[in-house]
């Protein structure tokens, strides 16, 4: 892999915001910041269009992240009332939470993938009552006391549960409306049901969102009682290594090359968690989501997560072992709470 965004990297490396960047012609880069996080930034990426300027992932919505989108534009010789259209990778706030703001200042279109805008937070989250997340986690294992902390209470969400609707659907192998660019969407689930990627062949790059991130795997979590994210995830990886040849532009971190070679690495990564997996199962015996969970490997240790990140450390654990199951390597015994066994 090799790294191309160099004053990216190197912003990174400062723990500073990059720099604006024209990528190719036509193509900008915009970081915005993200408010109490680790990863600090979001690039937004922005094409100019014979009519106007179209949008990918915005970025999170406060008072700095509305400056520094502004100024973005303003380097690339456009305003906010330029925008046409914003494509949204996927409905994470950092990515999307912009984007009813910059409808509302230009009139802009929203786009995303169908499977996505089922998941807005507003769509999921609006009706459903802190005790049914509490019995969520109780079933996959989680102690009393920690599914009361860690239960999402929507009255507590009200800023993500507002996020844009969409005004139009981008499905797979769609071309976003633009005369100087042609940008194809590539549906890529796995981080999210309805991830984006969007390629530009002329170009030479691809817009990886959350798909692929240069230096850290990013969330594949269960957070139903449908779908398996993992092997989704797998699969679009598959697909996203053909685009070898060409630039990552990727929502965080830097630009990079050798999408092959990463996709790979990250295949890899997931192939080793669920050899581990299956060693703390035979080790363990019959046990729940949580205590597989609590004996992993974490960058950071088990006892140092806390909030939400124990609560994805859970939910990526059970997209392994859905994962495994489907691949006949465990099993699932319902009751409560669920267990897995070694098959």
């Amino acid at each position: 892999m090799i790294v191309t965004g160099t004053a990216q990297r190197h912003a990174w490396q400062q723990r500073t915001l990059p720099p604006v960047e024209r990528v190719r012609p036509d193509v900008w880069s915009f970081p915005v910041p993200i408010p109490d996080s680790p990863l600090r930034y979001t690039i937004c990426y922005g094409f100019v269009d014979d009519s106007g300027v179209v949008l990918v992932d915005p970025g999170w919505d406060t008072a700095e992240g509305r400056a520094a989108l502004t100024a973005g534009l303003a380097a690339a010789g456009a305003g906010i009332g330029d925008v046409t259209g914003v494509a949204v990778t996927h409905v994470h706030p950092d990515h999307h939470g912009l984007s009813g703001w910059v409808r509302e200042q230009s009139g802009a279109w929203i786009g995303m993938h169908p499977e996505e805008a089922r998941t807005l937070p507003g769509r999921v989250w609006r009706d459903r009552r802190p005790e049914h997340d509490r019995a969520w986690l109780l079933r996959h294992g989680t102690p009393e006391a920690d599914a009361a902390a860690l239960a999402v209470d929507p009255g507590r969400i009200g800023h993500i549960l507002g996020m844009a609707e969409p005004d139009r659907t981008i499905e797979d192998g769609d071309l976003l409306p633009m005369r100087r660019h042609e940008v194809r969407a590539i549906w890529t689930p796995g981080h999210t049901p309805g991830h984006l990627c969007l390629h530009e062949a002329g170009a030479g790059i691809l817009l990886t969102g959350d798909h692929l991130l240069p230096r850290i795997s990013p969330n594949i979590g269960v957070y139903t009682e449908d779908g398996d994210p993992l092997s989704a995830y797998l699969d679009s990886l598959e697909l996203t290594a053909k685009f070898g040849a060409d630039e990552a532009l990727p929502a965080h971190e830097y630009r990079f090359r050798g999408l092959d070679v990463r996709a790979a690495d990250l295949i890899r990564h997931h192939d080793e968690r669920g050899r581990e997996i299956l060693r703390v199962l035979d080790t363990l015996g019959p046990a729940t989501a949580w205590d597989v969970a609590a004996a992993l490997t974490w960058s950071r240790g088990w006892d140092s997560l806390r909030g939400m990140l124990r609560r994805m450390a859970l939910a990526e654990t059970l997209a392994h072992l859905r994962h495994l199951d489907g691949a006949g390597a465990l099993r699932c015994v319902d009751g409560t709470p669920v267990h897995w066994r070694l098959s």
